[in-house]
């Protein structure tokens, strides 16, 4: 295990919706002496989400406007007057298909290697049969390659748990609020020639149905945003 001491701090922001049912069981797999402090940002649910969270003891923030990347903002917000250049911060799904004891692993090139971002690889690790939907797959394949073929720069995935520098997260001045979160970052990423890199993660199914590949009209969004957020950055 990775041990630190007073720099760099880590810090999890975990955007939720409706996730009640999981919320509790992602902050508990956090390690503990790994991270200064949690952060699940509510997206408006109408469950108990935020209910759940707060009695983990973490911090709990309120977005009113849907989506993923305003959620992932108003984390982002809230840590800025604390938070160190050197420090990381890390993304991660509050539905729990990822495996959040992982997060040893994803920082581990931040500290040992001097990466940037690391980007968790579902493509590379060990996926449960039926955690990610065709549609998953076939999205990642293709925005892989775009961002391959235009920014020259190599990712096998578009996973949502990843770790980056708060001084890089800076340079990359993030602005999509929703379906296009992910993919900004790593074209920018690529854009700014920053040193990035990718490690295998673990994924599951997830508790509950997605809000975006488990319905049409989230598949639809999402496959358009990703898109057009890789050509309008060409």
């Amino acid at each position: 295990m990775i041990q630190l001491t007073s720099e760099p701090s880590v810090y999890v922001i975990i955007p939720a919706f409706n996730e009640s049912a999981s919320i509790a069981k992602v902050i508990a797999d956090i390690p503990e002496d790994l991270v200064k402090e949690i952060i699940v940002v509510d997206n408006a649910s109408t469950d108990s989400t935020d209910k759940a969270a707060k009695k983990m003891g973490v911090t709990v923030l309120l977005e009113s406007r849907k989506g993923y990347g305003y959620c992932c903002l108003k984390g982002m917000e809230y840590i800025s007057p604390k938070a160190m250049q050197n420090d990381i911060i890390v993304f991660l799904d509050g539905d729990y298909s990822d495996f959040p004891q992982e997060i040893n692993s994803l920082i581990a090139p931040i500290i040992n290697s001097g990466a940037e971002l690391v980007i968790g690889s579902r493509t590379m690790g060990k996926r449960q049969p039926g955690s990610m939907l065709f549609q998953q797959i076939a999205g990642n394949w293709l925005a892989t390659r775009l961002i391959k073929l235009f920014f020259h720069a190599s990712f096998t995935d578009l996973g949502p748990f990843r770790a980056i520098r708060w001084e890089a997260l800076q340079k990359i001045g993030m602005k999509d609020k929703t379906y296009g979160w992910t993919v900004e970052m790593q074209v920018k990423a690529a854009k700014l020639k920053l040193n990035f890199a990718e490690i295998p993660v673990s994924y599951r199914k997830r508790i509950g149905i997605s809000k975006v590949s488990g319905t049409i009209y989230g598949t639809i969004m999402a496959g358009y945003k990703i898109l057009l957020t890789i050509f309008k950055n060409i």
